[in-house]
């Protein structure tokens, strides 16, 4: 009654938690372009995608990656071979315990009439896929924790994961000892089964039997046995208990566990151990599947889906509904396995910037949460943006993604979308917004320029100069209040050996895409030199140049003087953000 009360309540937690998944892929919004679309049109697209894949030539892609990447883990194991074998013991040996052992009454016994858990092949087979899911829990144990692969963080999903199935596999095992060893679960099979009662002579032979042979420990009947009585018991044996068991000893796990147990199998016994052993093995495994689909393991289900829907999908072409949708589902397929943090590219920026949002195994957990609406404030947010622009989108974290995640493009949109909150940007500025002007066809002309204006806004705030610009102003040092010391490094102070023959603005491709320049720009490359020599910085900052600069280096290349106008350039912009940054401590002082 308890085991069935307690499956149906844990199917249906697990049936709802799966609805409730599902829903969360067809509702979430994550950019722009998907907050447009209703639940209603993404669930209609999916069910016609779903449909047309089917009957297209693209079933046989879904075939050939549902064989290669989801049950091979073909990516796993080109990347990491100590890894992938982790994978496969304990993803390929629990499933293969929960096909033939969990749901032995829905398949094994289904497959082979004589099914008893008990009997051989099951006996051994269930200890062979224990003993391989234990190797793959202290194999990702020693990994973790004892390898410390570079950049790996471990947080308490992980641990969580790792220990429901510790205790699965563990309560199994110790269960199966005690069982081999209990004298009342083996009276109470005699009885039921062979229909001898406790004290009569077959019932002393049959015991004899088992403890001599089966390892069953009774506090009456005691080896030494004499052999007509073991032979007695044996035939017994044969009559009504040999079609169900087999030899403990093909139980390799479990029988040297009973033997250990030997000296106080009897205490044991008396107190119920393997009773309450029992309680806790079935909850165990009922908690882990009613908590499914709201932890690490939903991956089991979202990682296949995730690498099938990316192998026949794409961004150009694919209904936006069905992007959206993936989009949505890919935060879940995340097993946090780390290997696209081990392979990033700006990864070893963490060293230096304390912000774990860089490294893209990371980054995705707490998108996941800023997209389901929990509680982030700003400087969370700003966190997650920084990791998003700090990315070079190499592409690395995509293509050695297990679960086949487009990880290059959700942080495309997510970047994309948090842009237009109304806080300034200075990431927008900097070299490192390359691949957003490449992009840039790709995004609404107003959300591409805003993020840029609220930028240049704040910078130009602190400026009084850059409030009124129809004020003159005389380029003097006398202007005590606009004058102020350039600290720059060694190679930007070079500014102070120009003495302006323009050849820094006659090379610039930014000078010679415009008629008039200076009307667009501002000031020119020397014209910001003069500035930097003055040390009029306002007029630097406020220059539009300074911002459209590409950093291409022609007029450092060609300066006469060696002025290194690029880095001179470059300096001042970060001089540009500290002064708001001053600014912004000042008023809130």
């Amino acid at each position: 009654m308890f085991y069935s009360i307690s499956l149906y309540i844990s199917l249906a937690i697990f049936i709802g938690g799966l609805i409730y998944k599902i829903a969360t892929w067809l509702s979430y919004t994550i950019g722009v372009d998907s907050k447009d679309i209703p639940t209603s049109k993404r669930l209609s697209s999916a069910l016609k995608g779903i449909i047309v894949t089917i009957f297209s030539a693209k079933i046989l892609t879904l075939i050939k990656i549902g064989v290669l990447d989801v049950l091979l883990q073909r990516k796993v194991l080109t990347e990491d071979t100590f890894r992938w074998v982790t994978h496969i013991l304990i993803y390929g040996a629990f499933m293969l315990l929960l096909l033939m052992h969990a749901l032995d009454t829905f398949i094994t016994s289904a497959i082979a009439s004589n099914y008893s858990a008990t009997l051989n092949p099951f006996l051994f087979l269930r200890n062979l896929f224990g003993a391989l899911v234990i190797i793959g829990i202290c194999m990702a144990l020693y990994r973790r924790f004892i390898l410390k692969p570079p950049r790996l963080h471990t947080n308490p999903m992980d641990i969580y994961a790792i220990l429901l199935i510790a205790i699965i596999m563990v309560s199994g095992i110790v269960l199966e000892g005690t069982k081999i060893g209990s004298y009342s679960l083996y009276k109470n099979m005699v009885t039921d089964y062979a229909g001898i009662e406790e004290g009569e002579e077959e019932f002393t032979a049959l015991t004899a039997f088992w403890v001599d042979t089966f390892g069953t420990i009774s506090p009456d009947i005691k080896a030494p046995f004499k052999d007509e009585i073991l032979k007695q018991g044996k035939e017994l044996h044969e009559m009504s208990c040999s079609g169900c068991h087999s030899q403990p000893q093909w139980a390799f796990i479990g029988y040297p566990i009973a033997r250990a147990l030997k000296g106080v199998a009897g205490g044991l016994d008396k107190a119920g151990v393997h009773t309450m052993l029992w309680y806790l093995h079935f909850l165990a495994c009922f908690i882990g599947l009613a908590y499914l689909p709201f932890s690490k393991f939903l991956h089991i289900l979202t990682s296949p889906v995730s690498l099938l829907a990316n192998s026949i999908m794409d961004k150009n072409t694919s209904d936006p509904a069905n992007i959206a949708t993936r989009q949505a589902l890919e935060l879940d397929a995340c097993t946090h396995c780390g290997a696209c943090t081990a392979r990033c590219s700006v990864g070893i920026i963490t060293e230096e910037r304390d912000n774990v949002n860089i490294l893209p195994s990371e980054k995705i957990q707490s998108i996941k949460g800023m997209v389901a609406k929990k509680q982030t404030d700003e400087r969370e947010r700003r966190l997650i943006l920084e990791g998003t622009y700090l990315c070079t989108n190499c592409h690395r974290c995509t293509d050695v993604c297990p679960s086949g995640i487009n990880l290059e493009d959700l942080w495309v949109t997510v970047r994309e979308d948090m842009l237009k909150a109304d806080s300034p940007e200075f990431s927008v500025l900097s070299p490192l917004s390359f691949y957003r002007g490449l992009m840039r066809e790709t995004i609404p002309p107003g959300d591409y320029t805003r993020p840029l204006l609220k930028a240049r806004e704040a910078i130009a705030a602190p400026c009084d100069l850059m409030k009124v610009p129809d004020t003159v102003v005389t380029l003097t040092p006398a202007n005590k209040d606009l004058q102020d010391s350039l600290l720059l490094s060694d190679q930007a102070a070079t500014f102070s050996a120009c003495f302006g023959c323009q050849t820094c603005t006659n090379a610039c491709p930014v000078v010679a895409a415009y008629e008039n320049p200076k009307d667009i720009l501002g000031m020119l490359p020397h014209q910001i030199m003069y500035a930097a020599g003055l040390g009029i910085k306002d007029l630097a900052f406020g220059s539009q140049m300074l911002w459209d600069c590409l950093t291409c280096y022609q007029c450092q290349e060609q300066c006469p003087q060696g002025v290194h106008v690029t880095d001179v350039l470059y300096e001042l912009k970060n001089l540009a953000i500290q002064n708001v940054a001053r600014t912004g401590e000042a008023l809130s002082g």
